[in-house]
């Protein structure tokens, strides 16, 4: 009955979008342009664009499995007051994003992002920046792409890897429709990487992420243990704060 309900409701799960109406106003503090990118199979990806005079290069940043973009632009802030031009995107079912949900259109519509900041950008401006969820994401454009460095915050080896630490009795390999394997995209990736990810975290376990780090290629990555911290506090912590100012100066 479990391994059923594992099944079949493995998306309410994983995914925790909030919904919008399509005439919300977002209201940040920052300079901003609202995109809605229409994807080859009519999907509409909303999408915001921090923009900021004299950037030093532009973040694409992939959120987390909960909320939507009035949370998440605020978070994206942070980075616009280091002078980073930041483009951030709500996956299809969160915000005013529409379209059907799977693995394969997570991929797509971030290279649709991705190419349509290669059109505003040098490739080599480029960051491309992950967290819980959205690290998998990352993780595979920068394996297909060459930007100039990826950080990941909260990684995983795997979602399969992720729920089998959380149900061991049951065989989520054969269970899981979503399985972000990381752990292949990060071997094929050629740039700079920096992960961050807390001993306390209960969400991704530490565990996890330290296993995508020992299968990450050896003269790019850098991991950044954060003593206490949990799956959402990272910020508060001064290696955070130390490492980001060094790769994102």
């Amino acid at each position: 009955m479990v391994g059923s309900l594992l099944y079949f409701l493995q998306e309410k799960m994983l995914f925790f979008p909030t919904v919008l109406e399509q005439d919300y106003v977002f209201k940040f503090s920052k300079p901003f342009e609202e995109l809605f990118l229409k994807t080859d199979d009519k999907a509409v990806i909303n999408a915001i664009h921090f923009k900021t005079e004299n950037p030093k290069g532009v973040i694409l940043y992939f959120h987390g499995n909960a909320g939507d973009l009035s949370r998440w632009g605020f978070i994206a802030e942070y980075f616009v007051e280091k002078q980073y031009d930041v483009l951030i995107m709500d996956y299809r079912t969160y915000g005013k994003s529409t379209g059907k949900l799977s693995e394969d259109v997570l991929y797509n519509d971030a290279q649709y992002c991705y190419d349509y900041l290669k059109e505003r950008y040098k490739e080599n401006e480029i960051t491309l920046y992950g967290r819980s969820l959205g690290s998998g994401i990352a993780a595979y454009l920068a394996s297909k792409n060459k930007p100039s460095q990826l950080i990941l915050e909260t990684p995983y080896y795997s979602i399969t890897d992720v729920s089998q630490s959380r149900f061991p009795m049951f065989p989520v390999e054969k269970l899981l429709k979503y399985k972000l394997p990381s752990f292949q995209y990060i071997q094929q990736v050629k740039c700079p990487i920096t992960m961050f990810h807390g001993t306390d975290d209960v969400v991704v376990p530490y565990k996890s992420a330290k296993k995508l780090f020992e299968v990450s290629p050896k003269d790019l990555v850098t991991f950044i243990t954060i003593e206490g911290g949990n799956h959402g506090n990272l910020i508060d912590f001064e290696a955070y704060f130390i490492t980001i100012n060094k790769i994102l100066p």
